[in-house]
């Protein structure tokens, strides 16, 4: 009797040593799954989010030259009108994260830096120029530092920033769903992204 008993207990042990081994398994296998499926909707969140705009200036440019004790002149000046073309980007392919399987957590380390670019079209009118001032490579030069820097405080002033940086978040709320639904966790700087909303107050 004794015999039996020791059998059917070795029994039991064997099998409740097989379920847990296979309840195991299936957890590795589930949350290997899981990984996989982060790391895949992290690669397709990877790709560059555009905001672009049209910005137009209108411009003189006046520059005199004296000549003999400031007898003689010598005067050039052009009419130039800008229309220029802005972009800017967030290459997601270039976001830092970690995947940490232990703990279930996603950890945004670094986001990309906003890609600014510029293309400007530049027409001049109007152009006059004295014999003795013509216009150089440093006019020019002059002119492009001119309209760079209009151009840069147009960008500054206007919502084309505040717009990429708000599609941006929408990139990221796609990670934050995904993590929160499957029960994982996501991280940016140390900081615990509790709800889709406070990824709004991200500082990027």
């Amino acid at each position: 009797m004794k015999n039996i008993l020791l059998v059917i207990l070795m029994l039991a042990v064997v099998i409740l040593g097989l379920l847990y081994w296979q309840q195991r398994n299936d957890e590795k296998e589930s949350l290997k799954e899981n990984t996989a499926l982060i790391q895949e909707q992290i690669r397709n969140v990877g790709k560059l989010v555009v905001t672009e705009g049209t910005f137009s200036q209108v411009f003189t440019y006046k520059n005199s030259k004296s000549f003999y004790f400031d007898v003689l002149s010598a005067r050039k000046k052009a009419l130039i009108v800008v229309n220029a073309e802005v972009s800017i980007a967030y290459d997601l392919s270039k976001l830092n994260i970690e995947v940490d399987e232990k703990e279930k957590r996603v950890i945004i380390k670094k986001i990309p830096k906003e890609e600014i670019n510029i293309n400007p079209n530049i027409k001049y009118y109007d152009v006059t120029q004295d014999y003795l001032n013509q216009f150089e490579a440093e006019d020019y030069n002059k002119i492009k530092s001119r309209i760079e820097k209009g151009l840069n405080e147009k960008i500054e002033n206007s919502t084309l920033k505040s717009n990429a940086k708000n599609r941006l978040i929408s990139e990221l709320q796609k990670i934050y769903i995904l993590t929160n639904t499957m029960g994982w966790t996501l991280e940016y700087q140390n900081r615990l992204i509790e709800n889709s909303e406070s990824l709004d107050d991200l500082k990027i």
